[in-house]
């Protein structure tokens, strides 16, 4: 990846501040990218990407603000976005905002960090905890002293700084999984997936090492067909993970960031269950009512149990007098959302609750829309993935041979849960 120059422009297209990196494309360039943007919408064809005289246009926008980047160079499409994408992020944290204002506030520590972030074009210091350590907001000056990088730029971890330190070593790490569910009027599941992440907090000194692994039943797109293997697709890693020790060992093994990152997101879609099964039957009796009956059942262990559950009921726009009826939680009607909230606290796996609800509707029925609203659900279940992942060991190494805790937890819960009736 290679770029020729930055722009960062407003919404009429003026450029706000510019960084020439490799001298090759005329930064008088940048006038036709608001006419190109301009014919591409008009004919409906917008892309991320323009073309004009063999110079390519590479552009985001944020808020008021377009990105737009210039080469002649064919160059990776999806790390140059990534890039985009990063800058806007150091911008924000810097300055709270990325904005017109923001921009004629602070152009000059946005000079700045334009020249370290990127090296002739290439990409260099994109961290922006390391920028910190010596380009400040308060007088854009270096750190006391002769200047020099910081330590973390000239070492091979680039995204963790020497020296921290910490009363009490540990590693907190999350794996959250969000399960997406739509099943048909018929019963028929019709999508179904979960969505992963591992989230970690890193409170330890020094220069760890850190190792994971996972349960035996874990694959890593091997394409082996065996009905109790949890098969991970879409694998995106932090840049801290070391690749070839993974590919050859199955082991995730890395110098973690400081505080807070995400170690790795997958998406599974073989053997996705609900956890929550819910069934609805609805029942009208001429022009004058209607009857809701929802079921809903954990299909989990006994020793589980699912909280914060909402099960979200339409109801047509015109229903009128709700009246409910349940052993279990309690419901809601919302008017001004035309839908009925079944709110639940706690289910154990294996029990089975049914709520029943009647509303009037009008004499005159009104025309039905083309599509109705589906059930939506909502739940989380501590101490579970959904998947089955499960982490088999994690192994903390510092030169210091200091005492280290890992703390794990799992949290399962709905994501885009849906049941059309």
């Amino acid at each position: 990846m290679a770029f020729s120059a930055i722009f960062f422009l407003d919404n009429k297209g003026q450029v706000l501040i510019s960084r020439n990196y490799r001298g090759n494309v005329e930064m008088s360039m940048i006038e036709n990218f608001m006419p190109l943007l301009l014919s591409k919408e008009e004919d409906g064809s917008s892309s991320p990407i323009f073309k004009k005289d063999n110079v390519y246009f590479l552009w985001s926008k944020y808020k008021n603000i377009y990105m737009v980047c210039t080469t002649k160079r064919n160059i990776n499409i999806s790390l140059s976005f990534a890039f985009l994408f990063k800058v806007k992020q150091i911008f924000i944290e810097y300055f709270g905002d990325l904005e017109q204002e923001s921009i004629r506030d602070n152009f000059i520590l946005m000079y700045e960090l334009l020249d370290e972030i990127m090296d002739f074009g290439y990409p260099q210091i994109t961290e922006t905890a390391i920028l910190q350590e010596y380009i400040t907001q308060e007088g854009y000056k270096l750190k006391q002293g002769a200047p020099r990088p910081p330590a973390a730029v000239t070492n091979a971890v680039s995204w963790r700084s020497e020296g921290i330190k910490y009363r009490k070593n540990e590693l907190f790490m999350d794996v959250i999984e969000s399960i997406n569910f739509l099943v048909n009027t018929r019963s028929t599941v019709i999508h179904s997936e979960i969505l992963g992440q591992i989230l970690i907090n890193c409170c330890l000194s020094g220069m760890p090492e850190v190792s994971l692994c996972f349960n035996d039943n874990v694959l890593f797109n091997q394409n082996q067909k065996n009905v109790h293997v949890v098969d991970f697709e879409d694998l995106k890693f932090h840049s801290c993970v070391r690749l070839s020790r993974f590919e050859s060992e199955r082991v995730i093994s890395f110098i973690p960031p400081d505080k807070d990152f995400e170690l790795m997101s997958y998406r599974i879609t073989n053997r996705v269950k609900p956890f929550l099964f819910v069934e609805a039957n609805v029942q009208r009796f001429t022009h004058s009512r209607m009857e809701i009956t929802v079921k809903v059942k954990g299909q989990f262990k006994e020793s589980l149990t699912a909280t914060d559950v909402a099960i979200i009921i339409p109801v047509p726009s015109d229903a009128s007098s709700p009246k409910f009826g349940t052993a279990k939680g309690y419901v809601e009607w919302v008017p001004e959302e035309s839908v009925i909230i079944w709110t639940i606290n706690s289910i154990k796996g294996g029990k089975e609750f049914t709520m029943k609800a009647h509303v009037g509707l009008p004499s005159v029925e009104a025309e039905e829309p083309e599509g109705k609203p589906p059930i939506r659900v909502k739940f989380k279940i501590q101490y579970v993935a959904a998947s089955g992942l499960q982490i088999k060991y994690v192994r903390i190494i510092e030169k210091s041979t200091y005492q280290a805790i890992s703390w794990v937890r799992c949290l399962t819960k709905s994501g885009d849960f849906q049941i059309r009736i």
